[in-house]
Parts: structure tokens; C-alpha cells; sequence
């Protein structure tokens, strides 16, 4: 016999844990959360390494919306106190570590999560319902799991001699350590990058290595890519600073008897010239990836993205297990490199729209919707009320959406509902979605290039062309294509304007309310 049976076990008390923990708790449902370390947030006592983080915490932004206010805070988990806004831990805009860990400890502790500390997973079986052991042979069954554990495993590509190196994980962050040495650094986004910057002012030579181009965050619009702050190092690169970025695929790490590298570098832009080049360190900062080991054979889920994260469902579910969830920064399967569910700021809400798949699918709680009436106006009004204030549809940008669901003379609004779920609470009648979405190619345009043509904020005939986020609302018929509307892009994300904004919407819901079938 199990010694502890519930409806939803939650493995991790990380920001993904908690949050969804909050929400069970608010309902009262019947769950606990399995935490392997002594305390909430055990992955950022050790990460970022050089302890910055890279999620911003803007505390000033002249607006007294709170729910304005989650658009420039990245840190804060949802709830309804505001005591418990991150804003409240750190006055930096770019905050240490440490605040976050200090604040995750204060929110489970504050919100009365039933967490079980000192708990680390080893088995996950499915004899019927879930069966969970943990390292002290403890066993909890489930009707429901939901993983929220986080990437804990170190990315490693397949290169001969890489096992020799140091990891982002394990090397050392003291930069005497290094001095007047050669360093490789492999991997181009924020912790390969973060690594060499650390190390400028000691390193005699720092190059950055891997088979991509360097791609920015500010072009690109994933936080993912490298950041502005950590990017430093690309001054000491085109300055000629004996320091380079390297373009192309590392073949072959030999360390030899002295303790040295030899690596050998196929180059990209060279006729894939291949070069033989001596370091005193090799450091791997090539990212993290889902640990699958606890899973039996019974339940072990699919993976995607070259097995780095689980396959999932538009409700956060595995492809191939059902009931079992996944919540947190392994969801990022769902906009990898392209949004923000790997992040706090993104899964925040995810985590919401998962919770809210539970109650639906398994206490038969409906998803929160309003009811409206079908009038173009009326539709239009609460669209143009909406994109004007959410934060979720602002971080989650293309993945999360609003929905209107028109039966006769009446509509309900559904908030925050993954784009492509089918079925409950949709519906299989036809739908409107609204997103807030970047244009097409908008990763290839450099925003500071002003012979770039950008169109008028003021031309709402050409809002699609339109590179920037910006509202864009889709009438879904079974067996057609999406019939779209674009609402123009505005510097300050306000879209209030009678003529550029409201008008061409309730013209598109007039238009388009005639094909709802009745």
C-alpha cells in the first residue's frame, strides 16, 4: 500500500511548482509537491553562476495597474498579494540570484504550500493510477503527476574528448584562476557568453565557439538568445582584443599530459577550413536538458527537440502518457527558441493555463469565461480592453490566446487559453482567437536600421506587414483556413484609437459574425 495517496502529486518545488501549488491550494484540492533539496528554488542557488540573473526587475514604470505592472516584471509569481511581488525583494533591474531564491522561499512559506522537503524522486511507475518513490522508499499515488523539475541535466554535444572538458556547472567562476591563459568556450548564448565576460580582464585569449551564428535577443525577441547585458565580450572580438567568436563545428577535445587542449575547429566561413588550436581550458556552456531516468517503462514519456525536453500536448500533457503533466521551463517545447515559456515571466501563465486544464478535466470545473453579447461593438470593445492591459498575452506572445466562442445572440470570452487546444472549453463549432504576435521575418529585421521601411502606425490597411508585437484576431471555421485580422503596431502598445484601432476590428467581427452557424 502506497503511504500517501492523492489527486495531484507535483515533483518540484521550483517557481513552476510553487505557482501551480498556489493554485490547487486556492482551490483546495487534494495535492503535494515532492522537493528533492532542503527548500524551494534549489536550481538558482547554483545558477546563473556568476549569480545575475538575465530576467528583468523593472520597479518603475508609471503605471499603477498591477496587471500592467507583470508586463516589465519578470520574477514574480501570480497571486493576489501584493507582498509577494518580487519587485518588493531587489531594487536592481538586473537582480541577484540570491533575492529570487530568498523570495521563493517566502512565497511557499507565506501562501501555506504543502511541500515535502528532502525528497528526491527516483521512480515514477503506472501500475493503474501513478505510483511515486522517493529516496527514502516513501510512495505516493496519484491520479494525476505533473513534473515541474526543471532542465537538471547539463547539455553535452556529441564531440570526441568533450568528457575531458569543464562544464558551465563546474568550472571555476574565480577569474585569477584563469590568468594569462587561453580559454575555449563552447556555446553562443547567455551562459557561454556570461562565462567569458567574467573573464576579460585575466584570459589572455577567450574564444567562443559553435556551429550557429551568434544570435541577439534584441533582434530576435527571445530571451533566450544572448542578451544585451552579457554581450560585452562581442566589443572585444571586433576591436581586435585577441579575443574571437568562432564559426563552425569543433571536431576532436585531446587533453594532453600537461593538462592543456588541443581541439580541432572545422570553420564555416573559411571553406570549412580545419584548424588544430591549443587552450589551457575548454568550457562547455552549451545548455541544460530533461532527465527522464526516474520514469519506468510503463510511463516514460516522448520526448522532442532532440530529446532535450518532453513531448507535449497543447494541454501540457505527455503525447503518450496520459495524466501525466508537465509545467515550468520543460514546456518550452511549445515556442522553443521563439518565446517565452522557458522563463518565469512565460510559464507564470502557462502554469495558469495548465491548472486550468486540470480543473476542467478532472474536478469538471469549466474554464473562467464572461459572457458577452454577440454584437460586433461589444466584441470589438472587450478585444480592445483586453490587449491593452493583459500581461499574459503580452509574455506569452503567440502561444497563450483569448477566445470568443459565439452561439447566437450571445458569446463567451474565454482569457489566456493555449492557441491550439481543441475541444473543451473551444468548442468544435468555430471560435475567435485574439494573440498578441511579432510580424513575419521580424527576427530578420535590424530595428535600429532606420532605411528599413517600418509602415505607419497610423495605417491600419498594412497593420499585417507590421514587424513589431501587435494584436492580430483569427475567426477559426472547422475546414477552413483562419480568416485574420491585424490591428496595427503602436510604439506604446496602446490600442485605443476610434478610427485606427476600434472601427476596422468591429467592421472584421460584423463581417465575420454572418458565417457563425447558428
Amino acid at each position: 500500500m502506497p503511504d500517501t495517496t492523492l489527486d495531484h502529486l507535483v515533483i518540484g518545488a521550483g517557481p513552476a511548482g510553487l505557482q501551480l501549488g498556489h493554485f490547487l491550494q486556492e482551490q483546495g484540492r487534494d495535492y503535494l509537491i515532492l522537493e528533492a533539496g532542503p527548500a524551494p528554488g534549489q536550481f538558482f542557488r547554483t545558477y546563473p553562476r556568476h549569480r545575475t540573473l538575465i530576467s528583468i526587475n523593472k520597479r518603475h514604470t508609471g503605471w499603477d495597474d498591477p496587471e500592467l505592472n507583470l508586463r516589465m516584471d519578470w520574477n514574480s509569481l501570480l497571486s493576489d498579494d501584493p507582498g509577494l511581488l518580487f519587485t518588493r525583494y531587489s531594487d536592481r533591474y538586473w537582480p541577484h540570484a540570491d533575492d529570487l531564491v530568498r523570495y521563493l522561499a517566502d512565497f511557499a512559506r507565506v501562501r501555506g504550500l504543502r511541500v515535502a522537503y528532502d525528497s528526491r524522486v527516483v521512480r515514477v511507475e503506472r501500475p493503474g493510477d501513478f505510483l511515486v518513490t522517493d529516496q527514502a522508499g516513501r510512495t505516493y499515488q496519484a491520479k494525476q503527476v505533473v513534473v515541474a523539475t526543471g532542465l537538471t541535466q547539463q547539455n553535452i554535444p556529441p564531440i570526441p574528448g568533450i568528457e575531458t572538458a569543464e562544464t558551465y556547472g563546474t568550472a571555476s567562476v574565480d577569474p585569477a584562476d584563469y590568468t594569462n591563459h587561453r580559454v575555449l568556450i563552447l556555446g553562443k548564448a547567455n551562459s557561454a557568453f556570461e562565462t567569458a565576460d567574467n573573464l576579460i580582464e585575466t584570459a589572455a585569449v577567450i574564444h567562443v565557439a559553435g556551429p550557429h551564428s551568434v544570435r541577439l535577443a534584441w533582434r530576435t525577441h527571445f530571451v533566450g538568445h544572448l542578451r544585451a547585458f552579457n554581450n560585452n565580450f562581442l566589443d572585444t572580438y571586433q576591436l581586435k582584443l585577441q579575443n574571437a567568436i568562432l564559426d563552425g563545428d569543433v571536431k576532436r577535445i585531446e587533453r594532453r599530459p600537461d593538462g592543456t587542449y588541443l581541439v580541432t575547429v572545422s570553420f564555416a566561413r573559411v571553406n570549412e577550413v580545419t584548424k588544430d588550436i591549443p587552450y589551457d581550458h575548454v568550457i562547455v556552456c552549451t545548455g541544460f536538458r530533461f532527465d527522464p531516468s526516474i520514469f519506468g517503462d510503463d510511463c516514460r514519456p516522448e520526448l522532442a527537440i532532440n530529446d532535450r525536453f518532453p513531448a507535449l500536448t497543447p494541454a501540457y500533457e505527455s503525447v503518450n502518457v496520459p495524466g501525466l503533466y508537465f509545467a515550468g521551463t520543460i514546456t518550452q517545447s511549445r515556442d522553443f527558441k521563439q518565446g517565452t515559456t522557458g522563463f518565469i515571466h512565460g510559464f507564470r501563465y502557462a502554469v495558469r493555463a495548465l491548472h486550468r486544464v486540470l480543473e476542467q478535466r478532472h474536478h469538471g470545473v469549466p474554464w473562467p469565461a464572461r459572457e458577452l453579447p454577440a454584437d460586433p461593438a461589444a466584441l470589438a470593445a472587450a478585444v480592445i480592453e483586453r490587449v491593452n492591459r493583459t500581461s499574459a498575452l503580452w509574455q506569452q506572445f503567440g502561444v497563450l490566446a483569448d477566445v470568443i466562442v459565439v452561439d447566437g445572440g450571445s458569446a463567451r470570452y474565454l482569457e489566456e487559453v493555449p492557441h491550439d487546444l481543441q475541444g473543451p472549453p473551444v468548442g468544435e463549432r468555430g471560435h475567435f482567437t485574439i494573440t498578441l504576435e511579432y510580424g513575419p521575418r521580424h527576427d530578420q529585421i535590424d530595428p535600429f536600421d532606420i532605411e528599413v521601411g517600418r509602415i505607419s502606425q497610423s495605417d491600419a490597411a498594412r497593420a499585417h506587414e507590421g514587424h513589431y508585437l501587435h494584436p492580430v484576431v483569427r475567426h477559426h471555421v472547422p475546414g477552413h483556413e483562419p480568416v485574420v485580422h491585424h490591428i496595427t503596431e503602436n510604439l506604446e502598445n496602446e490600442w485605443n484609437s476610434p478610427e485606427i484601432h476600434v472601427e476596422p476590428l468591429r467592421a472584421f467581427f460584423a463581417r465575420r459574425t454572418a458565417h457563425v452557424p447558428a
